[in-house]
């Protein structure tokens, strides 16, 4: 039997479509349904076209691990259920809800010799200052610029010192987009919102840049299709011999204008950009520029190229947006 945590989110149950495409049904889905965000968006209906064995929600499953009361052998753990919101400031709540509860799941799956891959975070390299290596080694020079990234950035810390790092995969995700992510709220990607704001005014606005090194709309960023997160992620799942930190990302960083003008092309029509103040609340915050480095996940035998950010952004309007 193989789990997955957050399989009604946006990555799980990609993941989820991704396996039963590959003939696998035998899967334990574990969740919190009742903390939609979007009225319409509902996470269940990311459920509905899958093929799973059972359902279980978040805290009755930690119950199920605490007693180890499984009614199938487990082979694979992938967790990825978290509060990803990178706004959200209830310390307590991130450090129970995504460091204490890794925690637990990660004791439980090795001690039992249970492949565990979970989802690290790219909000952890916080400014970038530090570089984007997926180095185990320098994690600690890392500072990440919010709760969302510390708490993830916690884990990834225990995790070396606890030395699981040598039999668990850690996956730190980049900018992921793609279909069902609809409920996501203000942490859906900025492709959905673009479409929305053209379907609305016929407009999209960007952020002025307060960065000197950036013209307003050049900031960048590691924008990944779905599709190609979730088949690095099955690559961690073929290969169980290879663990430790990891980058989930193009390598190529893109900028907010290129996306805009993509999602305007996907729909047949001009680029219209307005360029809006940026909010003082998240200046501080803003990250100017990410790009993974895949060095690692490359040198461990992932040899697939990532679609790009045209095609993928072609793809997810014609096919998803404009279909749903």
């Amino acid at each position: 039997m193989i789990i997955v945590t957050g399989g009604a989110g946006f990555i799980g149950s990609a993941l989820i479509a991704a396996l039963n495409g590959r003939g696998v049904s035998d899967i334990l889905v574990v969740d919190e349904l009742s903390k939609d965000a979007i009225p319409g968006c509902e996470k269940w209906k990311n459920l509905r076209n899958l093929s799973f064995a059972d359902y279980i929600e978040k805290d009755d499953f930690l119950q199920m691990v605490i007693e180890n009361k499984f009614s199938a052998p487990v082979k694979t753990v992938f967790h990825l259920g978290a509060c990803s919101s990178t706004t959200e400031t209830n310390a307590a709540y991130l450090i129970k809800n995504n460091y204490e509860y890794t925690k637990l799941l990660a004791q439980w799956a090795t001690s039992e010799k249970i492949r565990f891959i979970y989802a690290s975070s790219a909000a952890t390299y916080g400014d970038g200052s530090a570089g984007f290596s997926d180095n185990e080694q320098a994690i600690e020079k890392l500072k990440p610029l919010n709760m969302y990234g510390y708490s993830k950035h916690l884990f990834d810390l225990w995790a070396k010192r606890a030395g699981l790092l040598k039999n668990i995969a850690g996956l730190k995700f980049f900018n992921v987009f793609g279909p069902n992510e609809y409920h996501k709220a203000d942490m859906r990607s900025f492709v959905l919102k673009a479409y929305e704001q053209i379907n609305a005014k016929g407009k999209v606005q960007l952020f002025k840049s307060h960065n000197p090194e950036y013209a307003d709309g050049e900031y960048l960023r590691d924008f990944i299709y779905v599709k190609d997160a979730v088949d690095m992620t099955l690559f961690f799942y073929d290969n169980p011999k290879v663990s430790g930190l990891f980058n989930i990302g193009t390598g190529k960083a893109r900028n907010w204008n290129d996306l805009v003008k993509a999602v305007f092309s996907a729909m047949g029509k001009k680029p219209n950009i307005e360029y809006i103040t940026m909010p003082e609340s998240i200046r501080s915050q803003y990250q100017y520029f990410t790009e993974a480095d895949i060095t690692k996940l490359r040198n461990a035998g992932y040899d697939k190229k990532t679609t790009t950010l045209e095609n993928a952004i072609n793809n997810y309007v014609k096919n998803h947006l404009q279909q749903e």
